[in-house]
C-alpha cells in the first residue's frame, strides 16, 4: 500500500506541473493579442477618413488628408484652373480662348475623394491600403455638352461641311428620300477629351483636328424607315369603319399627314391628328347624316359617298389609322369606337344604281331673247342633277315648280289659246322638248307630254312638248333596272348667237333607239283673227297637218328590233293675228 501511494504521489506533481505551463502560454497569447488589437485600434485612429498616403488628384497631392480637407483642397485648385483660359485652335480654322468653367467643367470632388480610397472602415484591407495603397487617379470631370457644342460651332463655322442626315418625305405620288451625306467636323467627344485632359495637366492649349462627321441618319436608317413603315403606309388605301359606313383614305390623300423625324439616330414615324381628323370629318358629318348622291364630275358620272353623322374621338381614329398603315394589303381596314347614324342613302345603294355612262343627248337652239336666257336657265339649273331611280317618274312641273318671280322666272311670250301671250315662264317649253327627246332616245317609258299647239320649225316635228303650270305637264318613267342621272345646261343666246340647250341622260345602257318620222299629210290653212286687247301679238300664220313618229325599241347591241312605239302629232294651223278691228263689209 505504502509503494501505491508514493507512486499516486509522484504522478500527481508532474500534472501541476504541466498545468501551470498551459496557464502561461494562454496569457502569453492574451497579452500579445491586447498588445495586437491596441495596435490595430490605433492604426484605425491614424487612417480614420483619410486619403491613402502618397495620393494625389492630377498632380495635386491629397494624402493623409481627411476627407472634408481632400475636398476642400480640390476645390481651391480646380477652380482656380477653372478660370484659367485654354487655348483651343482648330487645324486650318480659328482658335479662341476657353475657360474651362465658360463650357461647364465641374468636378465631382467628393465622387474623387471617394474614388481615391477616402473612408472609414474597419476592414485590414482598408488599414492596408492606406499606409501602402498611395497613387496618382484622375478627377472626376462632368462637361455641359450644350455650352461645349456652342463653343465648337463657334470655332468651326466655316470649316468643313457639315454632314446631312438622310431623310424620308411623303407626297401625293409616292415616297421619297433624301440621301445622308458624310460632312467634316470637328469630334465633339474628341474635343471634349482633349480639352478636359488639358484643364486637368494644366495645359494651356489644346490643337482639334478636323474628321470625317457620319450623319446620324445614315443608309441603314434610311431603308429601315423604308421598309417598317413608309412604304407600307403609301402601298394601299386605308379604310376606316364606322358602324355600316366605311370612310376609305387613298395614300394621296393622307401623304401630308405623314412625316418621319430623327429621334435618337433612326427616323420615328409621325401622324398629323389634325390632318387625319379633317379628312375623317370631310367624309362624315358631326350631326345630320348626308345621303350619298350622284354627280358629274369631268362629263362622267361620279358616286359622291354618302355621310354618316358620326361622334369619335381624334385620338382614337389617329391610332386606328396609325396601326392599318403598316399592315399588309387585304388587311388595312378596322373599325373605329364611334357613335354613328347612318344615312338613309348609302354609298352602296348609289353604286347599285349602275349610272356609269351617257345614254342619251339632245340639243336644240333658240332665238335670243333675254327672258328665253333667264327661264330656260332656271329651269335647267332646277332639273339638273335630277336623279331617277328605278320605277320612278319624273314630272316637269314638279322640278320645275311655278312659274313665278319668287322661283326666279321673268315674263315672256307663251301660246295660250292659239296665240302669244305675255306671262311668267315663256320659253321652258324649249326645255320640256329637249328633255323630252333625251328620254326619247334613253327609251324610258313615256307617261305625258303635249305637243305645242302648232308647230313650231326649230323643234322635231312630232317630237317636242310644252308645259304650263299646272295642268299641262311632261312626265316619264325610268322603266329600266337602273338608275338615271339627268344633266341639263344652258348657254345664253346673245345678239349675235343663238341659245344653246342640252339635256344628257346617264344610266346603263338598255336600249339603242331609232326614230323614223313620217311625212307630213292632212294640211289646214289657217285663219286670220282680229284682236282689239291691249296686249295683241300680230303674227304671220301657216298651215296645220298631222305627222306620225316611230320610235324603234332594239336591244343594246342587237340588231333586232325589239318593239316600236308610234306617236301620232296633229298641229292645228296657226292663225295669222291682225291687231285691230276687222275690215267693215261692203253693204250690198
Amino acid at each position: 500500500m505504502a509503494r501505491v501511494t508514493l507512486i499516486d504521489g509522484a504522478d500527481t506533481g508532474k500534472t501541476k506541473r504541466e498545468r501551470a505551463g498551459g496557464w502561461f502560454v494562454l496569457l502569453v497569447l492574451v497579452v500579445l493579442a491586447v498588445l495586437g488589437g491596441a495596435g490595430y485600434a490605433a492604426a484605425h485612429q491614424v487612417a480614420g477618413d483619410k486619403v491613402p498616403l502618397g495620393t494625389s488628384v492630377s498632380g495635386i497631392d491629397i494624402g493623409g488628408l481627411t476627407r472634408s480637407e481632400a475636398i476642400s483642397e480640390l476645390r481651391e485648385e480646380f477652380e482656380a484652373r477653372a478660370a484659367k483660359p485654354i487655348h483651343v485652335k482648330v487645324a486650318g480654322g480659328r482658335s479662341v480662348d476657353v475657360r474651362p468653367d465658360e463650357i461647364g467643367v465641374t468636378i465631382d470632388y467628393a465622387g474623387t475623394v471617394d474614388a481615391a480610397g477616402a473612408e472609414d472602415s474597419w476592414r485590414p484591407d482598408r488599414q492596408w491600403d492606406y499606409f501602402t495603397g498611395g497613387d496618382d487617379v484622375d478627377a472626376l470631370v462632368h462637361v455641359d455638352e450644350t455650352l461645349l457644342s456652342d463653343q465648337l460651332a463657334d470655332l468651326t463655322e466655316g470649316l468643313g461641311v457639315p454632314p446631312k442626315d438622310g431623310e424620308v418625305h411623303f407626297a401625293k405620288d409616292g415616297v421619297s428620300v433624301v440621301n445622308p451625306v458624310a460632312g467634316e467636323a470637328v469630334d465633339p467627344e474628341a474635343a471634349q477629351e482633349a480639352i478636359t485632359a488639358a484643364f486637368l495637366e494644366q495645359d494651356d492649349e489644346v490643337e482639334l483636328t478636323v474628321t470625317t462627321a457620319e450623319p446620324d441618319i445614315d443608309d441603314a436608317d434610311i431603308q429601315q424607315a423604308l421598309d417598317d413603315f413608309a412604304n407600307p403606309a403609301m402601298s394601299a388605301s386605308v379604310t376606316l369603319v364606322f358602324g355600316e359606313s366605311d370612310v376609305h383614305l387613298q395614300p394621296r390623300q393622307y401623304a401630308t399627314a405623314l412625316s418621319m423625324v430623327p429621334e435618337d439616330g433612326v427616323l420615328v414615324p409621325q401622324v398629323d391628328e389634325r390632318r387625319i381628323t379633317r379628312l375623317v370629318k370631310d367624309a362624315t358629318t358631326s350631326g345630320k347624316p348626308v345621303d350619298a348622291r350622284i354627280e358629274l364630275v369631268d362629263g362622267k358620272p361620279k358616286v359622291i359617298p354618302a355621310k354618316p353623322g358620326v361622334k369619335f374621338e381624334p385620338a382614337t381614329v389617329v391610332a386606328a389609322f396609325t396601326d392599318l398603315l403598316v399592315a399588309p394589303e387585304g388587311e388595312r381596314e378596322g373599325d373605329v369606337e364611334a357613335t354613328v347614324r347612318e344615312a338613309a342613302f348609302s354609298t352602296a345603294d348609289a353604286r347599285a344604281l349602275g349610272i356609269k355612262k351617257k345614254v342619251s343627248e339632245f340639243v336644240t337652239y333658240f332665238p335670243y331673247a333675254e327672258y328665253r336666257n333667264v327661264n330656260i336657265g332656271r329651269a335647267a339649273e332646277l332639273i339638273d342633277g335630277t336623279v331617277l331611280k328605278p320605277g320612278e317618274v319624273f314630272s316637269l312641273n314638279d322640278t320645275v315648280g311655278e312659274r313665278t318671280a319668287e322661283n326666279g322666272f321673268t315674263i315672256g311670250y307663251i301660246i295660250s289659246n292659239g296665240v302669244l301671250v305675255k306671262d311668267y315662264g315663256g320659253g321652258v317649253s324649249q326645255m320640256a322638248t329637249t328633255t323630252f327627246n333625251a328620254m326619247f332616245f334613253a327609251g324610258l317609258e313615256d307617261i305625258e307630254h303635249k305637243p305645242h299647239s302648232f308647230f313650231i320649225d326649230r323643234y322635231p316635228e312630232g317630237r317636242e312638248a310644252t308645259v304650263a303650270w299646272p295642268t299641262v305637264d311632261l312626265s316619264f318613267r325610268n322603266d329600266t333596272d337602273y338608275g338615271v342621272l339627268i344633266h341639263a345646261d344652258v348657254q345664253p343666246g346673245s345678239y349675235s348667237a343663238q341659245g344653246v340647250v342640252t339635256v344628257q341622260m346617264f344610266s346603263t345602257k338598255v336600249w339603242d333607239i331609232e326614230s323614223e318620222t313620217s311625212g307630213r299629210y292632212n294640211y289646214r290653212a289657217p285663219a286670220t283673227r282680229h284682236l282689239q286687247t291691249p296686249d295683241c301679238e300680230p303674227f304671220t300664220g301657216y298651215s296645220g297637218f298631222d305627222v306620225d313618229v316611230a320610235r324603234i325599241f332594239r336591244v343594246h347591241g342587237e340588231d333586232e328590233v325589239d318593239h316600236t312605239e308610234e306617236f301620232h302629232t296633229s298641229y292645228t294651223a296657226a292663225d295669222s293675228v291682225v291687231c285691230g278691228p276687222p275690215p267693215k263689209q261692203d253693204q250690198p
